[in-house]
C-alpha cells in the first residue's frame, strides 16, 4: 500500500472549488459524467460512471473534504483528504490519499494530476 500527497494551485476561490467537488451538477460539468455526491457524512458517492466510489466521512465547508475510496479486497480503508487554502492566485489544494494498492498507484497518481485536478484547472481557466 502506498500514500500519495501533493499540492495543486487552482485559479478559483476555495468556495468555488468546494462546490465543484461536492455538488453533483457541478461535478458533471467538469468531469463530463453524471455523479452521485452529497455533503452528508456517511453518504456514498460515485464519479466517472462508478470508476470512483466510496463513502463521505467529513466536510468542513470551503475548507476540507474527507472520503473513503473503495478498492475490492483491500484490508485497510483508502482515505482521501482534500484541504483548501486561500492563495493569492486562487486556491492551494492539499491532497493526501492513503492506502492506495501498489498495483494501482501510478494510475491513481496520474488520475489525480490529469483527470481530477487537471480537469478542474481547465474548467476554471475556461470560465
Amino acid at each position: 500500500m502506498k500514500d500519495f500527497k501533493k499540492y495543486y494551485r487552482l485559479p478559483a476561490t476555495p468556495e468555488e472549488i468546494y462546490i465543484a467537488l461536492t455538488n453533483p451538477f457541478t461535478i458533471e460539468l467538469w468531469t463530463g459524467e453524471a455523479a452521485e455526491m452529497s455533503t452528508e457524512p456517511g453518504s456514498e458517492f460515485s464519479m466517472w460512471e462508478g470508476s470512483i466510489v466510496g463513502k463521505n466521512f467529513e466536510f468542513e465547508e470551503n475548507k476540507k473534504i474527507v472520503q473513503q475510496w473503495y478498492f475490492d479486497g483491500q484490508p485497510e480503508p483508502s482515505i482521501v483528504t482534500i484541504k483548501l487554502h486561500p492563495d493569492k492566485d486562487g486556491t492551494s489544494v492539499e491532497l493526501k490519499h492513503t492506502n492506495i494498492p501498489d498495483s494501482e498507484y501510478t494510475e491513481f497518481a496520474e488520475g489525480w494530476d490529469e483527470s481530477y485536478f487537471g480537469a478542474l484547472n481547465e474548467f476554471f481557466e475556461g470560465e
